[in-house]
């Protein structure tokens, strides 16, 4: 299953216009309202140290084994026009197809949402290091524009669904379902003693992952279609409800 390093920004020194917090405190409460979307979704997530900086995200993520480095930040203009801009940027690794193919899922998903739709773009860096200096495919979205009044109170007050949007942008670069949040809950494996098989996509055409023994009780964190999102072993997958007592 997909894993994902979250990284929201360490600028603790960019303040918001609306005197709600700075982009650190802000990008730190969207990548916790992620979470659970993430979960149940089946991805499985390390947040960034917020003590560290971007080179210590960076070392932090090729430390692990990831398929995606997700940075989150705001934006900021420069200071002519400080204020005054309004958007959304995705930042892709010019040389990279994947990370290109990333970045333009998350930016369609985002016009959905954002107040100025032609305001929302895929844009490729040559500079940025969290994007091209990761393992990992990695983008960089820089969510609205935190010295601008009006984003910076659209993101304050949309940070749930702009969670979810990101979520589902991920679920559609990995192919796999998105997953509504809700509170975990247990469940028994029932198979009459023989072993369930916990897959990577819910179907039985999913590749195995592991073998879950009978009556194993299980925490259940979202459900696709009669398929069930589940950790066992340290591997997360799906198991059939047909072998489950709820």
């Amino acid at each position: 299953m997909p894993n994902v390093f979250l990284s929201p920004s360490t600028q603790e020194w960019n303040p918001y216009a609306d005197g709600t917090g700075n982009e650190e405190m802000v990008m730190n409460l969207l990548a916790t309202e992620m979470e659970p979307y993430l979960r149940a979704s089946g991805i499985t997530f390390v947040r960034n140290d917020p003590e560290r900086n971007a080179a210590g995200a960076i070392a932090d993520s090729n430390a692990g084994n990831f398929d995606v480095h997700l940075a989150l930040h705001s934006n900021a203009a420069p200071a002519q026009f400080a204020g005054m801009l309004r958007g959304i940027d995705v930042y892709f690794a010019s040389n990279s197809s994947d990370s290109e193919l990333l970045a333009t899922i998350t930016a369609n998903n985002m016009q959905r949402i954002y107040p100025v739709e032609n305001h929302v773009t895929a844009r490729p860096t040559n500079s940025l290091g969290e994007v091209l200096r990761t393992k990992a495919v990695a983008v960089l979205a820089e969510i609205g524009y935190h010295d601008n009044p009006e984003d910076a109170a659209w993101i304050r007050k949309n940070l749930k669904q702009i969670a979810m949007n990101l979520v589902l942008s991920l679920t559609d670069y990995f192919g796999i379902p998105f997953i509504n949040a809700e509170e975990p809950f247990y469940g028994t494996v029932q198979t009459n003693g023989s072993r369930l098989n916990l897959r990577d996509y819910p179907a039985l055409t999913g590749t195995i992952l592991t073998q879950i023994p009978d009556e194993t009780q299980l925490i259940l964190y979202g459900e696709t279609d009669g398929w069930f999102v589940t950790t066992y072993n340290g591997k997360t997958g799906y198991v059939s409800g047909e072998y489950l007592r709820l």
